[in-house]
């Protein structure tokens, strides 16, 4: 049975679950990153699932193609911002890879996602 609402996509869950990470993760980031690193990682880690859900909503799977496509640039966004946050030591290595699991763990179903979409969209 598809899912009739974004809420119930465990992509849009797992994706939820990244960015609560993410905002928990910069809550200890310096003062002066607040409108650098902080800034960034939450606007992208908010887009992955915000843009889940609005292409769900939309009335076309081709809007909605559309919309996971953008979510999955924010998603490796998200993970660029991470790793230089690690290299520049203000993220730790743990929190690096716990971040990057579960990352990499979004970007496999949203290609599953858009996978079924497309077949949907040639049987038509």
């Amino acid at each position: 049975m598809k899912p009739q609402y974004y809420r119930e996509l465990i992509v849009w869950q797992k994706g939820m679950l990244l960015a609560k990470q993410c905002y928990q993760l910069t809550k200890n980031f310096p003062m002066n990153e607040q409108f650098g690193m902080t800034s960034q990682i939450r606007r992208a880690a908010a887009s992955i699932p915000a843009n889940i859900a609005e292409g769900n909503a939309r009335s076309h799977t081709k809007e909605y193609l559309k919309h996971l496509s953008i979510a999955r640039g924010s998603l490796a966004e998200l993970e660029t911002h991470l790793i230089l946050c690690n290299e520049v030591e203000l993220l730790g290595e743990d929190s690096l890879k716990t971040c990057l699991v579960l990352s990499d763990e979004i970007n496999r179903m949203l290609a599953a996602l858009r996978k079924s979409l497309e077949r949907r969209l040639d049987s038509k």
